[in-house]
């Protein structure tokens, strides 16, 4: 098993080392060796549409209006959403939303309050 991480852009297993940098044979995306290695101690930083860092726990606000997939719901502009929890994923938001339950938010739509 090879000991070289795997491609962070497509999840290929089949990287290599080329000088100072791993490069991924099958989408040609290359990124420096000393990155990779600190990579898996740094915790990853969500952030709100403003660039502020979210964390567990804050109230964000809507930003702009969201179609609910699935239903004919719309969350909109201007709605407060308290005690979001972060997850990894596409959708980075996990959060209740009064008068339509659980949903899952991108944190480029919202803002900190």
């Amino acid at each position: 098993m090879s000991s070289l991480p795997k491609c962070p852009q497509c999840n290929s297993e089949y990287t290599y080392e080329d000088g100072e940098s791993y490069v991924c044979p099958e989408c040609a995306h290359e990124w420096p060796r000393a990155a990779a290695e600190d990579s898996g101690e740094a915790a990853k930083v969500f952030r709100d549409a403003n660039g502020n860092v979210l964390q567990d726990g804050d109230t964000v606000t809507v930003i702009k209006d969201l179609k609910v997939k699935g239903s004919s719901l719309v969350v909109k502009v201007g709605t407060k959403v308290k005690n979001i929890r972060l997850v990894d994923g596409d959708h980075d938001i996990d959060c209740k939303i009064d008068g339509i339950g659980a949903m899952k938010l991108k944190s480029e739509f919202v803002k900190k309050n």
